[in-house]
């Protein structure tokens, strides 16, 4: 498998080095050199296979005889060994439960896999390295439960202060090991911008060999495609177009949504779902591209001001709106019609969603009447207690897994300003 930078197509790697680097040179993206259709016979034989074996397959295809058979087998076992159910809501919206994993988000796919991969190419080498990591939510937490012990890696994760809920703060704070949080006195943006300006730091890079476990490492997107796979599968057989809805932020699993198609997955169409932070839906409607300081909300992990996923999408398209929008629309949701569409799912259909997934609910009311749409719930509605419970108007139940959480003491190093100076010197001081 090779992959070229998104600012220098002449630029080409490998999976190990494009994985390892996870930015190219002056901050590109990598993406595919070749993005072949997978065989007819995987999608005939789909409805066999469970989600770890469609980790397998897809991964075998996309990597090629880069990666033995075997290795590759090891590494999805490893990673991908949770279900992921989708859910019927009614007889035209259906909801694609990811947080069956560790962290209880679907962050998890990525988090784990990225984990395995990286740790398959370490193997054997004495290399230490530094994973740069921002988080708006989840992010953090899979990736701190993902990465905890894995020799030869430390995690170091950047977070908004007072913009993550309690519980997700908890999870990626609380384990220690080779685990430290940064708070940052900022937004995700500001925390997503400290993560590039020290991939570029030639001072930074002599000291640590860095990576990210953001959405811009091509390891994360490659499993984010499993399960959509998975949900394709557990609605077959219909007679109806299906289209995905997909609670966006950073717009990593929109741009994995995009892949699967490429791949041959017969999707009709994919729905950019979306808090006020209305980057690529306005993109979609008028054309232009438009990043703004993002404004923090109640489904804060799409509190995106500039979606670094953006590019790998334009890439897809060869940078034009007007093919995109045949794949994609736009639909946005406020705080109040956010909490009314959680609302409407529970006493409509007895269906807690967290107020990113009641975003992705909502916008299948756009459906056509030859569609069935799928929408991804990303993370357990447990996650956001302090908008889910004063919502819903009662005390939803929560998994051991989080309220053991409450226990524990939260210990991070603390950013009074985004400025880069001081995040420069924190990492030259741990040295």
């Amino acid at each position: 498998m090779q992959l070229y930078s998104t600012i220098d197509k002449n630029h080409i790697v490998t999976l190990d080095k494009a994985v390892m680097e996870s930015l190219a040179p002056g901050g590109g993206l990598y993406m595919p050199c070749e993005i072949l259709p997978m065989d007819a016979n995987f999608f005939s034989n789909l409805s066999e296979y469970t989600i770890t074996d469609i980790a397998y397959h897809v991964t075998q295809h996309l990597v090629g005889d880069y990666m033995h058979a075997n290795d590759i087998r090891s590494i999805v076992e490893t990673a991908i060994n949770f279900e992921s159910p989708v859910i019927k809501i009614d007889e035209n919206r259906y909801s694609l439960e990811l947080w069956h994993g560790p962290s209880l988000a679907f962050k998890d796919f990525g988090a784990r896999y990225m984990a395995a991969l990286m740790s398959y190419f370490l193997k054997g080498s004495d290399r230490r390295t530094t994973i740069l990591v921002a988080t708006s939510g989840d992010t953090g937490g899979a990736v701190a439960a993902g990465f905890l012990g894995v020799e030869n890696i430390e995690v170091i994760i950047l977070y908004p202060s007072g913009k993550v809920s309690e519980i997700q703060e908890k999870q990626l704070t609380t384990l220690g090991q080779n685990i430290s949080a940064i708070e940052v006195n900022g937004t995700f943006d500001d925390c997503q911008a400290l993560v590039k300006q020290a991939f570029l730091d030639e001072e930074i890079n002599g000291v640590y060999s860095l990576s990210s476990a953001n959405s811009i490492n091509i390891a994360r997107l490659i499993p984010q495609s499993f399960y959509f796979f998975e949900a394709y599968k557990q609605v077959m057989p219909t007679d109806r177009k299906v289209v995905f809805s997909i609670p966006s932020g950073n717009f990593g699993n929109m741009t994995a949504g995009l892949l699967v198609k490429r791949l041959g997955l017969p999707v009709q169409r994919f729905i950019a779902s979306t808090n006020i932070n209305k980057i690529v839906p306005d993109y979609l409607s008028s054309g232009l591209y438009q990043p703004a300081p993002s404004i923090q909300t109640i489904s804060n992990a799409m509190d995106v001001g500039n979606p670094s996923n953006f590019v790998r999408i334009m890439e897809l398209y060869n940078h034009n709106v007007d093919l995109l929008r045949q794949d994609v629309s736009g639909y946005w949701l406020d705080d109040a019609a956010t909490r009314a569409a959680m609302v409407e799912a529970y006493q409509s259909h007895g269906y807690i969603t967290d107020p990113h997934g009641a975003i992705g609910y909502r916008s299948l009311d756009t459906l056509a009447d030859d569609e069935l749409g799928i929408f991804l719930e990303t993370a357990h509605p447990a996650k956001f207690l302090d908008v889910v419970n004063p919502t819903l108007g009662f005390e939803i139940n929560v998994p051991k897994a989080l309220s053991d959480l409450s226990k524990k003491e939260k210990k991070a190093h603390y950013l009074a300003s985004p400025a880069y100076s001081g995040f420069h010197k924190y990492l030259l001081d741990r040295k």
